[in-house]
C-alpha cells in the first residue's frame, strides 16, 4: 500500500526570515557611520525638493516598485464571488486600525511615558504611529499568507483593494489623526509623498507587468523577471535604514531605552488588530485560506511607505522616522509568532 505524500514545509526565504538581524546590523553601522561622519551627514539632509528627501525617495522608490510589479488588478473582477473577507479586511484596516494605532500611540507617549519623553516629542512619536497605522501591508503578506495556507489569489485581491485605497484614503485619515494630535499637516508634502511613493510606482509596475507578460509570458515573468528584481529591492532596504540610523545615531545614545519605549506600543497594537480580525473572520465563518491573510495584512504594515512619508513630514532624524523604521524592527518576530498561531489553530 502506498505511502502519501508528504507535503515539504514551507519556509521563509532566507532574507525575509532573518529580516530583524539585518535591521539590528543596519541599527549599529548606521549609528557608527553617524558618529563618524559627524556634520558631514547634513550634505545628504539638505538634498530635498518640496521637503522630500531625494537620496531617500530613490532608495524607498526601488523598495516599493518591486511589490507592485505582483499587483493583478484583474483579479478584482472575482470579488463579488466572495465579498465577505475583502469587507473585514476594508473595515479592519481603515475604520479601526489607524485609531487604534492613535489610541495607543497616545496611551503611551504622551502618558506613561510623561516623566521620560517631552511634549513635543510625544507628538511627533504619535504622528509616526499614525502614519505607520494609516499604512496596511502590501507585500509581506504574501509572505504570510503562504506561511499560514492562505488562499494566493484572495491575498491577491485583499492587497490590491488596500493599494487602490490608499491612494484615496489615506492622506484625509493621516490628515485627520495628525490633527488631532495637534501636529501641523503639510498637506501639499503629504499628496505629494502618496504621488511618487504610492502613484507613480502603482502605474510603472503596472504597465511594466502588462508589456512584459505580452511579450515574454507569465511565466518568464514570474520566474525569471520578478526574482532578478528582489536584490535590487532589498539592497535598497538596508541602504536607506542605515542611512536612517546614521540620523537617528545622537537621539539614540542619549536615549537607548527608546527603541524599547516605541516598540512596547507597536506591539500590543500589532496583536490586538490580528485577534480581532481573526475572531471577527472566525465570527462570520470565513475558511481559514481567507481568514488567516486577513488577519495578517492587518496585523502588519506598509513600512516602506510609512517612513517615507514620516520623512517628508518630519525629517529624516525625527521622532516619528524612527517609529516608522522601529517597526520594521518588530514586525517580523512578531509576525512568525502570529503564523505559529495560525497554523496551530487551523480550522
Amino acid at each position: 500500500m502506498a505511502q502519501p505524500t508528504q507535503q515539504p514545509k514551507k519556509q521563509i526565504a532566507f532574507f525575509e526570515k532573518y529580516l530583524t538581524i539585518w535591521v539590528i546590523l543596519c541599527i549599529v553601522g548606521g549609528i557608527l557611520i553617524g558618529y563618524v561622519a559627524g556634520d558631514q551627514m547634513e550634505v545628504l539632509s539638505r538634498m530635498e525638493v518640496y521637503q522630500v528627501n531625494i537620496p531617500i525617495a530613490i532608495l524607498i522608490w526601488l523598495m516599493i516598485y518591486p511589490m507592485m510589479l505582483q499587483i493583478d488588478f484583474t483579479s478584482l473582477k472575482r470579488i463579488g464571488r466572495k465579498p465577505t473577507g475583502i469587507v473585514l479586511t476594508v473595515i479592519v484596516n481603515w475604520l479601526i486600525k489607524p485609531f487604534t494605532m492613535a489610541f495607543f500611540a497616545w496611551l503611551f507617549f504622551s502618558n506613561l511615558y510623561a516623566a521620560f519623553i517631552s511634549p513635543e516629542q510625544a507628538g511627533e512619536y504619535i504622528a509616526g504611529a499614525i502614519i505607520l497605522g494609516a499604512a496596511p501591508c502590501t507585500a509581506m503578506v504574501f509572505v504570510w499568507s503562504y506561511l499560514s495556507d492562505g488562499d494566493p489569489n484572495y491575498t491577491l485581491m485583499q492587497v490590491s483593494v488596500n493599494d487602490l485605497i490608499i491612494l484615496v484614503a489615506f492622506v484625509p485619515i493621516v490628515g485627520l489623526l495628525l490633527g488631532i494630535t495637534d501636529v501641523t499637516v503639510p498637506y501639499d508634502t503629504l499628496f505629494l509623498s502618496i504621488v511618487i511613493y504610492v502613484v507613480v510606482p502603482l502605474v510603472a509596475g503596472f504597465l511594466t507587468s502588462r508589456t512584459l507578460i505580452r511579450s515574454k509570458g507569465e511565466a518568464w515573468f514570474t520566474q525569471e523577471f520578478l526574482p532578478r528584481l528582489k536584490p535590487m529591492s532589498v539592497l535598497a532596504l538596508l541602504l536607506t535604514l542605515i542611512l536612517l540610523f546614521a540620523f537617528q545615531g545622537v537621539n539614540i545614545l542619549n536615549n537607548p531605552l527608546i527603541i524599547v519605549f516605541i516598540a512596547i506600543p507597536l506591539i500590543l497594537q500589532t496583536y490586538f488588530i490580528f485577534f480581532l480580525t481573526w475572531y471577527g473572520g472566525r465570527k462570520l465563518k470565513l475558511g481559514h485560506a481567507v481568514c488567516a491573510p486577513a488577519a495578517m495584512i492587518g496585523a502588519s504594515n506598509f513600512f516602506e511607505l510609512a517612513v517615507a512619508v514620516a520623512i517628508a513630514l518630519f525629517g529624516l532624524d525625527s521622532p516619528a522616522a524612527l517609529v516608522c523604521v522601529v517597526g520594521v524592527l518588530v514586525e517580523v518576530p512578531i509576525m512568525l509568532s502570529l503564523v505559529a498561531f495560525a497554523n496551530k489553530n487551523k480550522y
